[in-house]
């Protein structure tokens, strides 16, 4: 019997998943983070990417999220993020609409905070999209 671990995604707006999961992946600040059950206890940053959840069942569950916190503990993994949306509620066009205007932004930079907002945004969308992607090439689509 496969050993598991339960696993929270939690969004400032909702919990977006939580359950049973036998390894998780998480986009971590120093690169992707692979935690199976037991996993030593860690609490780290996560930027913009995909949390994928591999179920027992042999099912895959994705998760964008817009960074935030990681806490991992032997038998539970918990994702505190501001913005969490399950891999079907993406909105590509939505996407390509805010990495076009954050790229403006950048290109008219007028001050210091414009600009490190605009670089998060870009960042944000700039990761919805490399998710869409990549789900594209799984499913065949």
């Amino acid at each position: 019997m496969a050993m598991s671990m339960h696993v929270d995604i939690v969004s400032a707006e909702a919990e977006i998943y939580s359950g049973s999961a036998e390894m998780v992946f998480a986009p971590g600040e120093m690169g992707e983070l692979g935690i199976m059950p037991r996993h030593t206890p860690l609490l780290t940053k996560l930027v913009p990417g995909e949390v994928r959840i591999q179920t027992a069942d042999g099912n895959e569950e994705s998760v964008y999220i817009s960074g935030g916190m990681l806490e991992i503990q032997p038998h539970v993994v918990t994702v505190l993020s501001d913005t969490a949306l399950r891999a079907s509620d993406l909105d590509e066009a939505a996407a390509m609409e805010a990495k076009q205007r954050a790229e403006q932004a950048i290109k008219d930079r007028n001050s210091e905070i414009d600009f490190a907002k605009a670089e998060m945004e870009l960042a944000e969308a700039v990761a919805q999209l490399r998710m869409l992607q990549q789900l594209r090439k799984k499913t065949g689509r």
